[in-house]
């Protein structure tokens, strides 16, 4: 796709995902801004995904408000609504993100009970 100064875009940019406008087209790497947050840069060490244990536990924040970074032309799409604001799209994508973290650890507590479960009636009957 052909992009132009001006255009609104979704931008997917190591692990967050922004709106932000088009500011330079470079042979197809585009210049961008931004101007709001859709989805919050996940925490942690990328490599070793579910440890703690690591020796650095990372803590992304999002990008700032009219930050600027090249981005791949073909990893954005157009963005047709109302663009919201900034530190409001910063607030919904950090607790959207704190709510499925909390759903994961619910989901993970509810499997470690029924493993140890099971653990116990293969490993503690005598069949």
């Amino acid at each position: 796709m052909n992009w132009n100064t001006g255009d609104i875009v979704r931008v997917p940019y190591k692990t967050g995902e922004y709106v932000a406008e088009v500011l330079e087209n470079h042979d197809g790497k585009l210049l961008v801004k931004v101007l709001a947050v859709t989805k919050y840069p996940t925490q942690g060490d990328l490599h070793t995904s579910y440890e703690v244990d690591v020796p650095l536990f990372h803590q992304r924040t999002a990008l700032s408000y009219l930050e600027k970074f090249y981005v791949p032309g073909q990893s954005v799409i157009r963005y047709n609504a109302a663009i919201p604001d900034y530190k409001e799209s910063v607030r919904i994508a950090l607790e959207r993100e704190m709510d499925k973290m909390k759903k994961m650890s619910a989901w993970a507590q509810r499997c470690l009970v029924e493993l140890e479960n099971i653990h116990k009636e293969a490993f503690t009957n005598s069949k």
